[in-house]
Order: structure tokens, then sequence, then C-alpha cells
């Protein structure tokens, strides 16, 4: 796509989004003219919120490769080949990194580093085929900035960073766009209970929403949002360590992590433990599955 690309009539697919930055994005592509599908793990959620715009709502666990496919190929049944991609779905557990679980620490990666991968594969052959396309990954300012209490999450956005990065120069050649939208805190559900007075840029789902309809009008590589901490990034590089952590802890940001509010998380957390949970129950039943069957040919 062009720079000042319009989004009129323009079909587009959105992981994660029957809630928050997702569903706020659903929400503005549609007020933009363009046909919206929302997959979502919950597909009742995701059912419910494209029906407020006439779009399509349907079954997505972006955890799964084959989930994503499906979706798309739903998506292109119910609305026309997939135009635009915005990578969205993502989960953010807080705590200290020796206290996570391996099923946690598996899940961040599976849904905000695998499920970019698997999005992107599900998308680029056929954007590539019609010779048009644009990818949005949402990552996060977490992506250069670490977090305290946040490592593992931070990891899997620093990766979407990079594999976005590269995945533009890969493209550059080519008639798709691909770009990187990175939020500050968000109120949302996912930053909920998380170090409200550390002093951190806080931002709506709607101005999020904006810089990724920005992102794809006019074909930026990156973008934060606020739009000021974009240079940030370049700027806190060249900051050195002891200076940064001096600042830190003037700051205090350490309180992100020892000031958690566990009761307003509880909801959010306890479905991050589900879904956790659920993949943990399917490897040990694909384990023991394969188990068997090792034994069966045995002579």
């Amino acid at each position: 796509m062009t720079s000042r690309t319009s989004l009129q009539g323009r079909v587009v697919a959105i992981s994660g989004g029957g809630r928050g930055i997702g569903l706020a994005t659903a929400q503005a592509f549609a007020k933009a003219g363009a046909h919206v599908a929302i997959g979502d793990i919950d597909t009742e959620l995701a059912q419910k919120a494209a029906s407020k715009f006439g779009g399509y709502g349907g079954y997505l666990d972006v955890r799964d490769p084959l989930a994503f496919i499906d979706f798309i190929h739903a998506s292109e049944e119910a609305l026309g080949p997939i135009d635009i991609l915005v990578n969205n779905a993502g989960i953010m557990p807080m705590g200290a990194f020796l206290e996570e679980t391996q099923a946690i620490s598996d899940t961040q990666i599976d849904i905000n580093l695998r499920g970019v991968i698997h999005g992107m594969k599900a998308v680029l052959p056929g954007m590539q085929v019609r010779g048009r396309g644009h990818i949005v990954n949402v990552a996060s300012l977490a992506g250069k900035f670490p977090i305290p209490g946040a490592s593992v999450y931070c990891a899997t956005k620093y990766a979407v960073v990079g594999l976005t990065a590269a995945m533009r120069q890969e493209l550059r050649d080519t008639p798709i766009g691909i770009s990187v939208v990175m939020p500050s805190k968000v109120r949302t559900e996912l930053s909920s209970g998380t170090g409200d007075d550390v002093p951190i840029p806080t931002v709506n789902p709607e101005d999020v929403a904006q810089a990724i309809l920005d992102a794809v009008r006019h074909n930026l590589a990156e973008i934060a949002v606020p739009r000021y901490m974009t240079t940030a990034p370049a700027a806190y590089g060249l900051v050195p360590h002891w200076l940064d952590t001096r600042v830190r802890r003037l700051i205090g940001d350490n309180r992100i992590l020892t000031s958690l509010d566990r009761k307003a998380r509880q909801a959010y957390e306890h479905r991050i433990n589900q879904q956790a949970q659920s993949q943990q129950d399917k490897a040990t039943k694909t384990k023991s599955s394969a188990t068997r069957s090792t034994r069966a040919v045995k002579p």
C-alpha cells in the first residue's frame, strides 16, 4: 500500500479484537469505512463486538497456526480478501521473574510472539498474490524500555519490534507494508493495578487505535503512543547505565512490581491462568498420545 492509503472498503482482520485496544481499533476502522473481522479466543465476545458494525466475528486462538489460517479463511468468505491484518492479541502477567510459572512464561511467548508470526504467515501469501496489503504488529514501549516485574513480557515485545523491523526490510521492494505500534501504559484491563503512582505516560485504547490507522494510511515503520515518545528509544539507547539506574530509582519504577493491586487484576490474571492451564493440558495430552503410539509400534 502507498502513503495516505484510503481505508474505505478495505477488509481488516484484528486478533484479540473483542475488548480493549482491539475493539477500539475495530470500531475506528469501521468508522473509516472498512469491513472488519474480529478474532478472539472468546467467540461470543468477538461476534457480539462485530455485530455492532456489521462485521465478522469468529474464534481465534493465535497460539495455533491452523486456527489463525481458519480464521482468515472464514473472514475472507464473509468479507473478501484481507487487505490489513492487525496483530493485536497479547497478554501481560505481572510479577517477579522467578515467581512466574513456566506455563505462564510459555503462554506469553505463544501469544505475544508466536501469535504474531502465525498471523503474518496466514495473510502474507494472499497479499503477495494480490500485490497489496499491510500488517500492523501491536508491540509496546516495553519493547524498547525494560519494565521490572514484566521480564518475559518485555522479551516478547522486544522480539516483535525486531521481527517487524526485519520484515520491513524483507518486504521493502514489494507493495506490502508492515508497521509496529508501541503503546505506553493503556487504560485497559491488561494494565489494571500496575503502579498507578509511577510517572508513566498513560493513554486510552482509542489513542492506540488512531495510531494503528495512521500507520496504515501513511505506511509508517514505527509509531509510539503517545506520539512524542516515538524518538525517545533512540535517545534512551545513548543514556549510560548508571544514569538510567539513578533516574529509575528516583522515580521509583520498581513500584510497578511492589505496588501491584492483585485484587484489581484478579479477573484478568484468572483468564491468563486458564489459557496457560489449557495449553499445558493440551501439551500433556499430546505427549501422552505420542508415548502410547511409540509403545504400540515397538516389536
